[in-house]
């Protein structure tokens, strides 16, 4: 795969190049080929089923989609580890979560390894990482920085700077973040120097905060319910053992903000979180969320609901939220284009979305991520690359790619100890017979919130198959061309022996291929 990297030298459009190459000694004066900027656009919990390039069942999302129809839709994109700082270190190190030593939200990301934005700055980019961070450590390898203690919040947040100061914004985040991208493009950057810019976004991670100015968006619609909402997780142990159930695990006060003033509705461990959400707000934004969830907060109190005429309330009033968060987040990337495309940087400046996984939006009953099922470990990636490919890649990519396709387009080789690999001749719509057939996951945050049992697994185009271990030893194989919810696991049964073996080899050869030190003794029958 690495010699691949010798001939994506130029980028595609004649005023674009990828490399620069040093000016000739019979012309100094030559005027060195522009590299391409990157800006990488990442969403927290951003599920696939709620942009309209993936699923048009439940919103619109024009300016996310512009960026697949003027690029890249990659149809088969996934994570390493489905949790937000963990992927977030894959993403940065192109390597799996125990080659990079952050393999759950408990631990600290060792800023000192290699990463692909310090490769960029030390090749003459300037580089800037805006927004939500959440590795603990601060980050290393960018010109610029202000991000989001830990998860930040959605109105009036803090932010971190460079020099340490912690200074709070009045407004609402995703629209703060984006004013602050944009003011680092048009006022700070270094305009003789090409620019890679993280922009991460908080939202729309739990608990799904809309901007005031969203509140009644989908007011009046009902959302069909997932076929599987009622899943009893029959042969699935690891199922029956989580904590993410949205008719049992959902909080009303602290997820679905019926934080009552007369303080009489009370659930969950997180009350007084939700509560205090809600005292952040300056009075304008009170005044708004209060005309919004107050009559709510009285119909609900006054219906009395139980069994699944609550789950299914439960439900509604999360879809919505989540929705209206989205809603923002869409906005926002409009306004970046537009202003790209208002200045000129457009047509020089790869645009890359995505999540730091997917989420579930009542599938199996669930909200969150985690699992290893499709929901969460697939995650939505859109690419739009100047005089690139226009359509669908079909091809399995990895977020632990991105580092080295973005190394690849600056012109810069891929270090051998990252374990991804550069997409950017799919980007280009090459063929590349050689690419992988199958990805490789690990999840490693048990005991811990949501209780998701420690697992990892191989999926190809048509198998997954999964080993839960730690507390349980428990083997998951699915067909997902038969079964693409993934409600029918057929370990062990009559005449899946064949695809086990086949599976089970392929899962050791990638354990052994990464060197993940779990190399566990697995029985090839």
């Amino acid at each position: 795969m690495n010699k691949l990297t010798s001939t994506l030298l130029y980028s595609l459009t004649g005023a674009a190049a990828i490399a620069s190459l040093p000016s000739c000694k019979a012309n100094k004066e030559a005027e060195t080929p522009q590299k391409m900027n990157i800006i990488y656009i990442m969403s927290d919990d951003h599920s696939y089923q709620t942009i309209s390039a993936y699923d048009q069942r439940y919103i619109h999302t024009p300016n996310i989609d512009r960026i697949g129809n003027e690029g890249v839709r990659f149809t088969n994109s996934f994570v390493a580890n489905s949790i937000s700082g963990p992927s977030r270190a894959c993403m940065l190190t192109g390597k799996h979560s125990h080659a990079n030593g952050f393999t759950n939200n408990a631990t600290t990301f060792n800023g000192d390894q290699l990463t692909f934005p310090k490769l960029l700055q030390q090749n003459g980019y300037q580089t800037a990482m805006i927004g939500k961070w959440h590795l603990v450590s601060d980050p290393q390898g960018f010109d610029y920085w202000e991000i989001l203690p830990g998860q930040g919040d959605y109105y009036n947040p803090t932010f971190i700077q460079m020099n340490g100061e912690k200074t709070q914004v009045e407004g609402y985040a995703t629209n703060i973040i984006t004013d602050k991208a944009i003011d680092w493009i048009e006022n700070q950057r270094d305009e003789n120097k090409p620019f890679c810019m993280l922009l991460h976004h908080k939202a729309p991670h739990r608990t799904w905060m809309p901007d005031t100015c969203d509140l009644e968006l989908f007011a009046d619609k009902t959302f069909p319910l997932p076929e599987n909402f009622y899943d009893n997780y029959e042969g699935r142990l690891a199922a029956q053992k989580q904590k993410m159930n949205i008719a049992k695990d959902m909080e009303i006060v602290y997820d679905l903000k019926m934080a009552d003033k007369e303080n009489e509705i009370h659930d969950g461990m997180y009350e007084k979180w939700g509560r205090a959400m809600y005292s952040r707000m300056n009075p304008a934004q009170k005044a708004a969320w209060d005309a919004h969830y107050d009559p709510i907060i009285k119909q609900f109190k006054e219906a009395k609901l139980s069994g699944k005429a609550l789950a299914e309330w439960k439900f509604q009033q999360y879809m919505r939220d989540y929705l209206r968060v989205i809603h923002s987040v869409d906005r926002n990337i409009g306004r970046v284009l537009d202003y790209l495309e208002e200045k000129g940087l457009l047509e020089n400046t790869m645009i890359v979305y995505t999540s730091d996984q997917g989420f579930y939006m009542g599938e199996h009953g669930w909200f969150d991520k985690r699992f290893m099922y499709e929901e969460s470990f697939r995650t939505p990636l859109l690419v739009r690359l100047p005089g690139g490919k226009k359509g669908d890649v079909a091809e399995l990519v990895q977020n632990i790619d991105y580092g080295p396709t973005i190394l690849d387009l600056a012109g810069i080789e891929k270090p051998e100890e990252m374990h991804g690999e550069s997409f950017l001749p799919l980007l280009k719509g090459e063929k590349v017979p050689e690419w992988r057939n199958s990805l490789y996951y690990h999840f490693y945050e048990y005991p811990a919130e949501h209780a998701v049992c420690r697992h990892y697994g191989v999926r190809t185009d048509r198998y997954k198959l999964i080993h839960f271990y730690n507390d349980i030893d428990s083997w998951e194989l699915f067909d997902l061309q038969e079964d693409p919810t993934e409600m029918n696991n057929i370990y062990g049964k009559p005449g899946t022996e064949d695809i086990t073996k086949k599976l089970k080899t392929e899962l050791v050869r990638l354990q052994e291929y990464y060197d993940d030190p779990i190399r566990k003794e697995i029985v090839i029958e």
